[in-house]
């Protein structure tokens, strides 16, 4: 069942059309990354999706309410972390967490949120004394208290060290086992390939690969690398065709192939005809970070054109 569901969304500012028709949908329960450049509308359409802001045209259903016509019924049951909150700076841990907790029908338990995010040895601190990374956690704790049904997560780790990144990756991953749904931003791909279910990945106000990540990376041609050395006293010369060129690196032999299944029969069918062992015989897919790369590179840009729709304030 879709938690969200978005329908050719389009927002525009004046001449520029900062979201241009972006369709996706966002099921119960999973983990959705949108990434892409600063500037391609990720943070405008997570603000649509929260009612913060409102659209051009298309349409969106969030938990089967319209964001811009859900009031309190909606609010209710989402939960947002910002990338700064700009929090009470003399408020401790709990006190603030309380506060918010009695903002919402349905709450979780302050000191459980706490601990939950880690921050039991400062709940009696006052925010201005924490660090940036104890900020962030206590970002996360605020939007969890009232029990939302789905979060959205911006930048989460923004300013966490490696320890905190690894510990705020667990909560994710346990909110998902709560059967919380979350729509995450964020501009470390290895934490979208560790946390996401399914990424989106957004240029120009266009989603150009929705996926999981290992399924975005074969929408990159010859993205597959194998790897591999040759026996003492064989040469390249003596291979099969395997599709692609082979070149050297280093002691090894590397191709870059769409088609790594066939690549390896061929090549294992000739090693084992020969009765030649192949050393260091490897296939590596790339990272999403190394998709992404590609793809945002590749990605045509359009020019801003003028909105053919007068902009809601």
């Amino acid at each position: 069942m879709s938690v969200i569901t978005v329908e050719d969304l389009h927002k525009d500012y004046g001449p520029v059309h900062a979201v241009a028709g972006l369709s996706f949908n966002v099921e119960r329960g999973e983990v959705f990354a949108l990434v892409g450049p600063n500037g391609a509308g990720k943070t405008t359409t997570v603000e649509i999706l929260e009612g913060h802001r409102r659209r051009t045209s298309g349409s969106v259903d969030v938990l089967g309410f319209d964001p811009e016509t859900g009031g309190r019924d909606f609010r209710e049951r989402i939960g947002i972390v910002l990338q700064d909150a700009g929090l009470e700076e003399d408020f401790t841990v709990r006190e603030l967490v309380r506060l918010y907790r009695g903002m919402y029908p349905r709450r979780l338990a302050a000191d459980d949120v706490i601990e939950l995010v880690g921050l039991v040895d400062k709940r009696d601190a006052r925010v201005k004394t924490l660090s940036g990374g104890q900020r962030r956690r206590l970002d996360l704790a605020l939007g969890l208290v009232g029990d939302p049904d789905l979060l959205f997560l911006d930048e989460p780790t923004t300013g966490f060290d490696p320890s905190a990144r690894r510990h705020a990756w667990e909560l994710v991953g346990s909110l998902r086992g709560l059967g919380k749904t979350v729509l995450l931003t964020t501009h470390y791909m290895d934490e979208a390939e560790h946390l996401a279910d399914r990424v989106g990945i957004v240029v120009a106000g266009r989603l150009i690969a929705v996926g999981a990540p290992a399924e975005i990376g074969g929408t990159v041609a010859g993205t597959v690398v194998v790897s591999f050395r040759l026996p003492e006293g064989t040469q390249v010369g003596e291979m099969p065709d395997l599709g692609a060129p082979v070149a050297a690196r280093g002691l090894e032999w590397q191709l870059r192939t769409a088609t790594p299944t066939v690549v390896l029969q061929r090549l294992t069918s000739w090693a084992e005809r020969r009765g030649l062992d192949l050393p260091a015989l490897s296939v590596t897919r790339p990272s999403l970070e190394d998709v992404y790369l590609e793809l945002t590179a590749s990605a045509r840009v359009p020019e801003p054109r003028r909105a053919d729709v007068t902009v809601a304030p």
